[in-house]
């Protein structure tokens, strides 16, 4: 399976930037004091971290077919046994037109808020707005690069958050974040663009083949790059940011920046015959089960081989298809294995011969 990689924050991509965000090596000596500052504001708030809270569940499934780029999708959001949700979910089919082609470009993407829900809200109601509008404008220019279309997008939005920001001064963009994990499907391509530590699995022939990384700040490059800008990881209940952050890259958390940025890492594939489907899921699902658990379940349900016959009467929903069947049977045996966050699964079949 052919692919361009790109992750926006390289030293090459980072010059493109230069008028969006700033060169953290400018500031290392501010930053360091910085960060100590961010670390006693934020020593209540690990305190209150702990609190026990029932389980709670709150789905949304989906499913449709038709003149689109996959054969059909799935998803379900879940609260689990967080108190409040701050995940979101955004699938829009045929959300851009796609050259000489009837069916266009599908959009998928889930949003993992920490610290609120507005920062995923937003991104929700504007990330693929902004995305049409640089694939419209890349076409009109030199064409498209979904490289640049992607990156350009994410820093918008990012920009948008906040105090001045167009999604007004009630989206909290100082201390509320969310990752990102987008995918758009085209006949010929599967385009990924990842911010954080939501994930996206690619099932080929049987295997599991991830198309994002997730951004962990105990990640070598991640940790350099957080180091070289004046910040710290510090191991509080795992490797945080400053002791703060599980992620190094999001969306908002302007206060954390430039140690965690918002610079997606982008992957476009080629697709082939084998490609089955895709899921992608906020870590609620992903810190308790494998990616290759996941494609093992979600292909059994697709072939028929899965079923929740009481599917039809939980929540009123009836499942149209087994995309959504195989989203819903992934959140529950995620809450059943012990997940402590909210759930986001999307499922997107790309072939019905399997």
């Amino acid at each position: 399976m052919s692919h361009v990689t790109s992750d926006s924050g390289s030293k090459n991509n980072k010059r493109k930037l230069s008028n969006i965000m700033d060169d953290p090596n400018n500031i290392v000596a501010d930053n360091i004091n910085k960060s100590k500052e961010i670390e006693r504001r934020y020593d209540d708030y690990r305190r209150k971290r702990k609190r026990p809270c029932k389980v709670a569940v709150v789905p949304t499934m989906e499913s449709t077919t038709g003149e689109t780029a996959t054969a059909s999708h799935g998803f379900i959001s879940v609260i689990g046994r967080r108190r409040v949700m701050e995940d979101a979910i955004k699938v829009i089919p045929r959300f851009v037109a796609a050259e000489q082609q009837p069916c266009g470009y599908d959009f998928f993407a889930v949003y993992d808020g920490h610290g609120g829900m507005t920062v995923a809200n937003a991104c929700r109601d504007r990330l693929h707005l902004l995305l049409a509008e640089e694939v419209k404008e890349g076409r009109r220019n030199h064409g498209l690069d979904w490289c640049e279309a992607m990156c350009s997008c994410f820093m918008k939005m990012d920009s948008e958050i906040g105090v001045g920001g167009s999604c007004g001064d009630e989206v909290d963009g100082n201390t509320v974040g969310s990752t990102a994990a987008v995918v758009v499907v085209g006949k010929e391509e599967i385009v990924v663009a990842n911010c954080g530590d939501s994930r996206a699995v690619l099932c080929s022939g049987g295997v599991a083949v991830p198309l994002s990384r997730d951004h962990k700040p105990d990640l070598p490059d991640e940790r350099e790059r957080i180091e070289a800008a004046g910040g710290r990881v510090i191991d509080w209940n795992g490797n945080r940011v400053l002791g703060v952050l599980a992620t190094s890259r999001s969306i908002g958390d302007h206060c954390m920046k430039p140690f965690v940025i918002s610079q997606p890492e982008i992957n476009v594939y080629g697709r082939t015959k084998s490609d089955e489907f895709v899921v992608v899921a906020s870590d609620g699902l992903w810190d308790v089960v494998s990616n290759n658990f996941v494609c093992e379940v979600v292909r059994s349900c697709l072939q028929g081989h899965m079923r929740r016959h009481n599917m039809k009467e939980d929540h009123n929903h009836t499942i149209k298809s087994y995309a959504a069947e195989a989203a819903a049977i992934l959140a529950e045996l995620a809450m059943a294995k012990g997940s402590k966050d909210n759930i986001s699964v999307i499922v997107i079949q790309l072939n019905t011969n399997m």
